[in-house]
């Protein structure tokens, strides 16, 4: 798996409210799970993300996934000195009596909070190592955003990703629900939530207008970072 699982299990390190979070801080948080500031204010993502959608969004539906996930952890102290990325990507080695909470709670948390830290109010752009793998693996930044914009055709609930291999090769993926690449051996990089939760105050059954929205907020630069950080080389 890639290095990044093998770091420190706790995050020493205190953030400023409302700054970004790195992929060590998001990963390898532990017990008891708690709900961070968004890295913007609520009405940052205006027009394509309406204040009102962010806040029902993160205070209340991605709060409910902390919730459950704590009360899930809450009598298996064996558990709790697991990174979140650890119990999601280890999945299939929990305990049966919790693995369905870590896989739709702890999933829900992980994947709400890369999607947070991976947006931005004006979009960026790629850059360096993970710039050429897009090249490499996609042709171009549109081609990515085309086959991505495909994937969050998944039927139902569910998420579409930009994930890498261990090798560094990237590759979208969707995956239903709160299930998250990282179970299938993959490291997300950035996702779009298509649960109707996510847009349908604004957009209601229009999910394509809402993921060409979205496409633009994308922080490539951060996703980037990511990838420079934990697969590039």
């Amino acid at each position: 798996m890639p290095g990044i699982f093998h770091q420190s299990a706790k995050v020493a390190d205190k953030r400023k409210a409302g700054s970004y979070l790195s992929y060590d801080q998001i990963y390898n948080a532990t017990y008891p799970f708690s709900l961070e500031p968004l890295p913007y204010e609520h009405n940052a993502l205006e027009p394509a993300i309406d204040a009102k959608t962010m806040e029902i969004h993160h205070g209340r539906h991605h709060q409910g996934y902390i919730n459950n996930l704590n009360n899930a952890l809450e009598n298996h102290s064996d558990l709790q000195e697991m990174t979140l990325s650890d119990l999601v990507s280890r999945l299939n080695e929990l305990p049966e009596e919790v693995k369905t909470a870590v896989q739709n709670h702890g999933g829900g948390h992980l994947n709400h909070v890369i999607f947070w830290n991976t947006m931005s109010p004006n979009g960026s752009s790629a850059t360096g190592s993970f710039a050429e793998a897009v090249n490499r693996d996609f042709g171009s930044l549109e081609n990515l955003k085309a086959e991505l914009k495909r994937a969050t055709g998944v039927f139902g609930s569910g998420w579409a990703w930009v994930a890498a291999e261990e090798n560094g090769r990237l590759k979208v993926v969707q995956t239903s629900n709160q299930d998250n690449p990282l179970t299938d051996g993959l490291t997300p990089l950035t996702g779009v939530d298509v649960w109707e939760h996510a847009y349908y105050l604004n957009y209601q059954n229009l999910r394509g207008d809402y993921v060409d929205a979205w496409l633009d907020l994308v922080h490539w630069e951060k996703v980037s970072e990511i990838y420079e950080e934990n697969l590039a080389g």
